[in-house]
């Protein structure tokens, strides 16, 4: 029996627990020692109890590896284990790496990986925010990372592949599930275009503990972790913690000191996270462009504005104008305005004043 055949029979003995794993595999040198191993030896491997070897030798003589293999093959499901070539060189260096990850798609090499995460619930101006950031990304030659969760993380995996580049989504149940069901054609474009990954096998539900194991997973496989929105306690939030022990840089988006979902990132960025104001921030990160991405001339500096930040831009050159009035003379979807004086604002191009009035800063 191949070794590989060996790494995958633990994953499906105790999936989502990589550090358990470890310890075993660690105690008897491999995984084929590991698994001929017996009960009492077992609980020889510190932290292992009686009761827990009883499972794990109950588990294992339930497996037939072979047969399970048959039918990964038939969900056209793939297996990479630790040991192989292909595995990502990223998450093989975080502390509890999975043994094995599973995948439909194509797993490529992730040497500019970006994770774009947030609230579940986000509005307009964090969805619209999270696309086109997750676009202007894969247009440079990163790869999105996201957990395919509704909110930030569909909308990031959109903006990658409307851009027609790659994105990765890491699932907390099998690769078998649909999970929320809404996102079954997106999935089904993410495999197409991009990967699918999970530790967990087929047919494992989307338990609630199965998310902060998927979330070390989305943010060790990138390079640089972005959180667009995020309550004060969020999911996203945990991913930036993992990140930062894992060594990786967290950014985050600022947005309105009124919005609920703005606390999580306004919170990172007091606590040293770099704002991100324009997708070359996150580029600059990656070493993908240089700091100064614009011109440089005396005092004044020239940023790299979106076709909508330029449009509103120049139609707020003149006298200030209200909201509205705003809107009706551009004729664009008011989600995709809001982002744009958001990102505006932020890049101090642009001042609010009292009674929804905009005015442009004569500063570029």
């Amino acid at each position: 029996m191949e070794k590989n055949m060996y790494w995958l029979g633990w994953q499906l003995i105790m999936p989502g627990v990589g550090r358990r794993v470890w310890d075993i595999i660690n105690y008897f040198g491999s995984p084929e020692a590991a698994w001929y191993a017996g009960k009492k030896e077992f609980t020889r491997v510190p932290g292992i109890k009686p009761e827990a070897a009883e499972k794990i030798v109950q588990k294992r003589s339930r497996l037939n590896l072979e047969k399970e293999l048959d039918y990964l093959y038939h969900h056209k499901v793939d297996f990479i284990t630790y040991d192989d070539d292909n595995y990502p060189p990223a998450l093989r260096d975080i502390f509890d790496p999975p043994p094995v990850l599973f995948v439909r798609g194509r797993l490529k090499e992730l040497n500019n990986a970006v994770a774009v995460v947030g609230s579940r619930k986000a509005t307009a101006y964090g969805r619209t925010a999270a696309q086109r950031l997750a676009g202007e990304l894969a247009e440079n030659g990163a790869a999105v990372v996201s957990g395919l969760a509704r909110g930030i993380d569909s909308a990031a995996h959109r903006g990658a592949l409307n851009a027609g580049g790659y994105t990765a989504a890491v699932l907390g149940c099998g690769l078998d599930v649909v999970y929320p069901k809404e996102n079954a054609r997106l999935m089904a474009e993410i495999i197409e275009k991009g990967a699918v990954i999970s530790e967990f096998p087929l047919g494992s539900p989307p338990e609630s503990w199965h998310f902060p194991s998927r979330n070390r997973i989305i943010s060790g496989l990138s390079q640089v972790v972005v959180v667009v929105e995020a309550a004060e306690k969020s999911g996203a939030l945990i991913t930036a913690d993992l990140a930062l022990e894992q060594g990786k840089e967290v950014m985050a988006l600022p947005g309105s000191i009124y919005s609920k979902m703005s606390r999580g990132p306004l919170k990172l960025i007091k606590q040293g996270a770099k704002p991100v104001t324009a997708a070359e921030d996150i580029l600059e990160e990656l070493g993908i462009i240089s700091a100064i991405t614009g011109e440089q001339a005396g005092s004044q500096f020239k940023f790299k504005l979106s076709r909508t930040e330029q449009a509103v831009y120049d139609i707020l050159s003149g006298d200030p104008l209200h909201i509205e009035e705003l809107l009706q003379r551009l004729q664009l979807p008011s989600q995709e305005v809001m982002a744009a004086l958001m990102f505006l604002e932020v890049k101090g191009l642009l001042k609010k004043m009292p009674g929804k009035m905009y005015a442009a800063v004569n500063s570029r």
